[in-house]
């Protein structure tokens, strides 16, 4: 059966105070991880002076991307650690768990010793608070995608489901208000000596804020009646790849394209822009922060289409445009041309956020009740790391040695692949 999110509600219904809690309890967990993301990413250089200064400036700076690699790694472990909670024991009580795991991580980095103190145990507990935090954000996305798709009206779950994803932009919004106006107010040598440490700290706020909310939610509908009619499994994890590995692999492959685009939009054009075409770090910044708005607009625009024409057929509607995009590559991000530059940021984050918008009430419906958590969480974080993971080092090989033409081609070939799998994805009920 096609993917088909039909309306079966009228298009008058209005969203609930309850509905609006649902959605705000799993919005945070997307604010934080996006907002971590940023941080980290933007504080690499100066990361990798406090922790990693035993060894050379290029090397340091490398083994601090791989810290942050490394929590992209262990995603998986996290979706299937937490998907096994999830499916057993709740959707509610693991949300609690993924989000307190994740601010526990991002504090303490904030507090953690530098090299120069502590010596080759700085790095190391960075590495660890890593690792802890890739496992709950391996446990999060999944989890909080099928919880609102499994409160949501079925006429509303593509609508509903994509406010999750549009909330990573104010963790991103955020993120470079705080380390702007941090780094400003201290100058560059305070910043660099402990004023680094602020964003890290204050990121206590959206955890307080994610546990008083989600300490108020109520189990999902579904996985009540999944429990009242003994439908729990033992192991969810075997009972998925036992019997449900097309639908993982299809929905994996299906997600995938969804990361690159976001991802050369993101971290491949910022370091091409600012190492190949001349522009300033700050001034490309600006420019991105601004581009994204485009991201935020499409992902809930594409979500409330999907509730019309279905999820899958917006998100191969999607995939077609991503592919033509990727032959674009090469006349539109050659050159220190802003108006042009602009448009192709625009473009990116665009076509990234109307893939990304029905992704999450697409993956929830691939899976049954029982497994739900762990397969969604599963599918997610693989793509993930295929799609987020890998993008930028294979774009800047690509460009490095061929040309900006062979990156786009590169997306292209990802959005065929991925558009193969979406012609024989099938879902399942919520």
């Amino acid at each position: 059966m096609a993917m088909t999110m039909a309306d079966s509600i009228p298009e008058a219904h209005k969203m609930t105070g309850e509905e609006r809690k649902v959605i705000l309890a799993s919005s945070v967990g997307t604010v934080f991880e996006w907002y971590d993301f940023y941080i980290y990413g933007t504080l690499a250089t100066i990361l990798a002076k406090q922790f990693f200064s035993g060894v050379e400036p290029p090397a340091a700076f490398i083994f601090t991307l791989l810290a942050f690699a490394a929590g992209f790694a262990v995603r998986p472990f996290g979706a299937l650690m937490f998907g096994h909670i999830g499916d057993l024991v709740g959707r509610k009580y693991t949300f609690i768990i993924t989000i307190t795991c994740m601010g526990m991580g991002t504090f303490l980095i904030g507090v953690l010793p530098s090299f120069a103190s502590a010596g080759i145990a700085a790095p190391v507990l960075l590495i660890a608070l890593r690792l802890l935090q890739g496992l709950a954000l391996g446990g999060e996305y999944g989890g909080a995608a099928i919880y609102v798709a499994e409160h949501a009206p079925a006429g509303k779950r593509g609508l509903y489901t994509s406010w999750i994803q549009t909330t990573a932009t104010l963790g991103l919004f955020v993120a470079l208000l705080l380390v702007l106006g941090v780094r400003t107010y201290l100058g560059e040598d305070a910043f660099a000596a402990w004023g680094w440490r602020v964003p890290f700290l204050a990121s206590t706020v959206l955890v307080a804020v994610g546990l008083y909310v989600r300490l108020q939610l109520a189990e999902t509908p579904a996985f009540k009646r999944s429990i009242a009619q003994g439908e729990r499994v033992r192991v969810p994890f075997a009972v998925v790849f036992a019997k449900y590995p097309l639908q993982l692999v299809l929905g994996t492959f299906g997600s995938t394209t969804t990361f690159v685009v976001f991802y050369l939009a993101n971290v491949f054009a910022l370091g091409w822009a600012t190492g190949h075409l001349g522009f300033g770090r700050q001034e490309f910044l600006v420019l991105q922060m601004i581009a994204v708005v485009s991201f935020a607009v499409t992902i809930p625009l594409s979500g409330s289409i999907a509730d019309r024409i279905g999820g899958r057929t917006t998100l191969i509607i999607a995939t077609v445009l991503i592919i033509a995009f990727g032959f674009t590559f090469e006349f539109l991000f050659s050159t220190h041309d802003t108006a042009i530059v602009f448009v192709f940021l625009i473009l990116g984050f665009g076509l990234a956020g109307v893939s990304y918008g029905p992704l999450g009430s697409a993956l929830a419906t691939l899976f049954p009740t029982p497994v739900r958590y762990t397969g969604t969480s599963l599918t997610f974080n693989v793509a993930g790391i295929l799609g987020a993971s890998i993008a930028a080092p294979i774009a800047n090989w690509l460009a490095s040695n061929y040309g900006l033409a062979f990156v786009g081609y590169y997306l292209s070939v990802a959005g065929l692949i991925t558009l193969i799998a979406l012609l024989f994805i099938k879902q399942e009920k919520t």
